[in-house]
């Protein structure tokens, strides 16, 4: 495994000039045969196997404990009287905050016009999909009898039952559907082009099956070109007020509440903020190791990274922003009972889980402020790490601190985990990384079609649109070819 070239990299330091973000000479032909070759390769490395086995037993672990919770109920885990959401919301909330670097990625940055997302936003996207469907079991079991979830849904039924339209969970419920079935679509129409090649590369019958199904007949012609783009404009303008609504409707749950600590009108940038901050940190740490053990260096670059570390550290100021504004709220409002609740967060029983969290999200990014940080990939994943985990613990100490000392001493209580959460918890990491290996063995990883529009060689491939159309892959566009049967 060879090291990316340092060349580009000196060069992206003189004024005016970028690094490449396709290194190691590669062509249209060595791009498609990089990437497929993870694909088509009889087995990849060992790192892969290891991984895809850690991620099975702790799916099964998964499974093994929503069973029991199933058959003994909610009373397994560590609730209690002033307690009522725990690690069940808490984990909702943080896998929905992971989701949302893949949609900011993919649909944000296209629609900037921001060439530099195209070697990473397939990762992105994909870790978006998995992320929600952890997001989306939370919900469901934390009702303690999931079989009658079905009384949630708005349908006429003979026991009167409506649900309050009213209700912050029933907002959520709409929002992350949605976001769930834009961020699908978007990432499969995405896709599309790379299955096709996928398909007409395939050696076996059963692959040709499979990806000819999923490629939905594409040939590369100019009329298909022409619809990609334009849906691909489309859902992209689709998603991008999702980014910032989802995480917004998921702030409601607490910030139209009463309780001190909940009730709070900057919750909803600091959300979106935190969900972005945490997301891009997701994308680096499952990044990096990737890039690594395949060998991707050419194609995900130091610029990559850098680019994302640069982000990373933007939303973490607003992060670090909003909590001082949330303290300064409490001074400023003069209401006791919210000063006490964040008071009780810093100095509380609970004051380990924050400073956890101030560790991790304040001052542990402030090393991305370093260039020598921000293009060692080692030194990358190492930051991110702490930030997921401190955004995991900025969620459990909004949810659990608010709740377990209220206005009455008498009601006051202290929530300790169970192991049946702890093994719930570890089990939902389990199946997003068995979903992410998976997509890696089976899913073209990197948009190739994207990717070889930001190469040089593209400039001649590409339509009347030069400079701000979508991708045209290795066929020249329908108004490329009118116009040169017109020509003399």
């Amino acid at each position: 495994m060879s090291a990316a070239p340092m060349l580009p990299d000196n060069t992206a330091e003189a004024p005016g000039t970028r690094a490449p973000l396709v290194l190691g000479g590669n062509d249209f032909a060595s791009v498609t045969d990089k990437v497929c070759s993870i694909v088509e390769r009889p087995r990849l490395p060992r790192a892969w196997y290891v991984a895809f086995t850690i991620s099975c037993s702790l799916t099964a672990l998964l499974v093994a404990m929503l069973g029991y919770l199933f058959l003994a109920g909610i009373g397994v885990w560590g609730l209690n009287i002033p307690v009522g959401w725990g690690f069940d919301i808490t984990n909702f909330v943080f896998w929905v905050g992971i989701g949302h670097a893949g949609t900011l990625i993919s649909a944000i940055l296209f629609l900037f016009r921001q060439k530099w997302r195209t070697g990473i936003n397939r990762f992105a996207e994909a870790m978006t999909i998995f992320a929600v469907i952890c997001a989306g079991m939370f919900p469901a079991i934390h009702t303690g009898r999931p079989w009658f979830d079905y009384w949630l849904f708005p349908y006429p039924n003979q026991m009167s039952v409506w649900p309050n339209f009213r209700s912050p969970l029933l907002w959520d419920v709409f929002a992350v559907s949605t976001y769930f079935t834009v961020s699908l679509l978007f990432w499969f129409t995405g896709m599309v082009p790379d299955l096709a090649t996928l398909r007409d590369r395939a050696t076996t019958k059963g692959r040709r099956i499979v990806y000819g199904i999923l490629s939905l007949g594409w040939r590369g012609s100019g009329r298909h070109w022409h619809r990609y783009e334009r849906i691909y404009l489309l859902l992209a303008a689709l998603a991008t007020p999702l980014v910032l609504s989802v995480h917004s409707v998921v702030s409601f749950d607490f910030a139209v509440a009463q309780l001190p600590g909940w009730h709070s009108t900057i919750f909803p940038p600091y959300f979106v903020a935190g969900a972005i901050f945490s997301g891009f940190a997701m994308v680096i740490t499952l990044l990096v190791p990737v890039r690594a053990f395949f060998g991707l260096e050419d194609l995900i670059t130091t610029r990559h990274l850098e680019n994302m570390a640069k982000i990373t550290l933007a939303t973490g100021l607003m992060v670090a922003y909003s909590y001082g504004v949330e303290f300064f709220m409490a001074w400023y409002s003069g209401n006791p009972l919210e000063q006490f609740a964040l008071a009780n967060r810093a100095m509380g029983p609970y004051a380990w889980a924050f400073w956890i969290m101030m560790s991790c999200n304040v001052a542990a990014p402030q090393a991305f402020w370093f260039k020598k940080v921000r293009t060692t990939p080692w030194a990358l994943v190492g930051v991110s790490v702490l930030i997921n985990v401190g955004m995991w613990f900025e969620r459990f100490v909004i949810i659990v601190t608010s709740l377990h000392r209220g206005a009455l001493p008498s009601s006051w209580g202290y929530y300790k985990p169970t192991w049946v959460e702890l093994c719930t918890l570890a089990g939902s990491f389990g199946l997003f990384m068995t979903l992410f290996l998976l997509f890696l063995r089976f899913g073209p990883m990197i948009a190739m079609a994207e990717v070889k529009s930001v190469m040089p060689a593209a400039g001649l491939e590409r339509g009347p649109h030069r400079g701000h159309g979508q991708y045209w892959g290795e066929i020249p566009h329908q108004h490329d070819r009118q116009k040169q049967d017109a020509t003399p």
